[in-house]
């Protein structure tokens, strides 16, 4: 979630008759009117901010706003950094595929696959290819045997129209 885009009440704004209010060391400070509240944050020389307006009563704290913000941004920025995108590659084989050519498409599968990466395998049958799906299924089940000491099997061989697909993913470090 996007702190820019979440917007919280902050003083004024924060327009409810009673509020819960919490310190921003985390101390109650029991339930108050608006005014109060308001009051006592000015006191500290701090903002009230509205963090649970769901709640009843809702639940305000009194921290200093543009420093949390600026705190929830760093740690957004962290998150994004460690996140891995999983990619899709595409291997794509034929029907009459010669057996260097499939060792060939089984290194790019493998490769891939040690990256992190989800590999989605497709034969196109063209013209009289059509009449015989079960050779397309034959070759994609040696596909997976190859690739099994790298790979799991997400999705098996499936026909859809004219092309045959299977997922492969790579097998989880643990």
């Amino acid at each position: 979630m996007n702190i820019a885009i979440k917007e919280m009440q902050i003083n004024e704004e924060i327009n409810d008759k009673e509020l819960r209010v919490i310190a921003g060391d985390g101390e109650q400070l029991g339930i108050m009117s608006a005014e109060e509240a308001l009051a006592e944050a000015d006191k500290r020389g701090l903002d009230l901010v509205k963090i649970a307006p769901h709640a009843t009563p809702p639940v305000c704290k009194i921290m200093d706003y543009s420093k949390y913000r600026f705190e929830q941004a760093k740690k957004e920025k962290e998150n994004r950094k460690n996140q891995r995108v999983i990619e899709i590659k595409e291997v794509r084989l034929s029907l009459n595929i010669d057996k260097h050519d499939f060792d060939t498409k089984v290194n790019h599968a493998r490769k891939f696959l040690t990256q992190g990466n989800k590999v989605k395998v497709t034969i196109r049958f063209r013209g009289r290819e059509m009449a015989h799906p079960e050779n397309g299924l034959v070759i994609m089940s040696n596909f997976s045997e190859a690739c099994q000491e790298f790979s799991n099997v997400e999705k098996p061989a499936k026909l859809e129209g004219r092309s045959m697909m299977m997922f492969l993913a790579p097998k989880s470090t643990k």
